[in-house]
């Protein structure tokens, strides 16, 4: 893989992994599935539903990517749809349990401080909230009620906005 020049963050993720067999070729791919301007922290391999591929975490979303020779699976998982992450080990490898919009996904096959490291960091997002929630509504602000006016009142204040001529003014003040 020399020979691939990968984007700086794609290059940083790949040297923090400790095995790589088998997720090579997604993580030359990579670039062709991230959305403009979005950012890659934590790459590991796994298996997920049709087989191994490539576990992403950006700066937007959890993503299984499976970029094979005769078909191409993705998976996203918007941060703000993840309501949990577990990570449970055994001897030699471990398993992400991903809860979303309530469903389960489960990654098996994943080395163990790759796997751990993600899922620290997908608690550490969650745990924040998601990135783009709606603003707290700004207080409605309370318009005090007129005080009662008089009929004498209203007839001067319609005089006063223009709304009454003068001498219709007059002959309503005249029959008050």
């Amino acid at each position: 893989m020399a020979d691939v020049q990968l984007r700086p963050d794609i290059q940083a993720a790949r040297d923090r992994m400790s095995h790589r067999l088998g997720s090579n070729r997604e993580i030359r791919k990579l670039v062709e599935y991230l959305r403009e301007g979005e950012t890659v922290t934590h790459l590991l391999g796994g298996v997920y539903g049709p087989g191994t591929g490539l576990v992403v975490l950006t700066d937007r979303r959890l993503m299984f990517l499976k970029d094979g020779w005769t078909s191409q699976v993705t998976e996203d998982f918007p941060f703000e749809k993840i309501s949990s992450v577990q990570w449970s080990a055994g001897m030699l490898l471990g398993k992400i349990t991903i809860f979303a919009s309530g469903n389960k996904a489960v990654i098996d096959q994943v080395q163990k401080p790759d796997g751990k490291a993600m899922v620290d960091a997908i608690n550490g997002i969650i745990s924040r909230g998601p990135a783009h929630a709606p603003a707290p509504a700004a207080p409605v602000r309370q318009v005090p009620e007129p005080a009662p006016m008089s009929s004498f009142e209203m007839v001067k204040e319609l005089r006063n906005r223009g709304v009454l001529t003068p001498e219709e003014f007059g002959v309503i003040v005249n029959r008050l």
